[in-house]
């Protein structure tokens, strides 16, 4: 079985990422050539891979929760550093002297 999937994806090559990690079209390509080479009278066992399939959504909740969180602190801090800006450009006012 091992040999029929590494022949037919002989000359596939995973999409490269930061850190060369696999994305979700190289998962659902594996798990295609899973299926199609597993042995009818002995299937994988449909927990596992409902399970697998959890872990693998559940992680590209927390990356997209990742992406959305740089975005928020990226605004905070050009929001903080225009904030500076303004207080650094307004001039105190200085009190009057009182006349002796």
């Amino acid at each position: 079985m091992v040999d029929s999937i590494g022949s037919q994806y002989q000359n596939y090559s995973p999409t490269q990422l930061k850190g060369q990690q696999l994305d979700q079209k190289d998962f659902l390509r594996l798990m295609t050539a899973q299926l199609s080479a597993q042995d009818p009278f002995n299937p994988v066992d449909n927990q596992e891979m409902v399970a697998q399939m959890a872990q693998f959504s559940s992680l590209a909740g927390v990356s997209e929760t990742n992406t959305v969180l740089k975005s928020i602190s990226e605004q905070l801090t050009a929001q903080t550093a225009l904030l500076k800006d303004i207080k650094a450009a307004q001039t105190p006012t200085t009190p009057a002297t009182p006349a002796t």
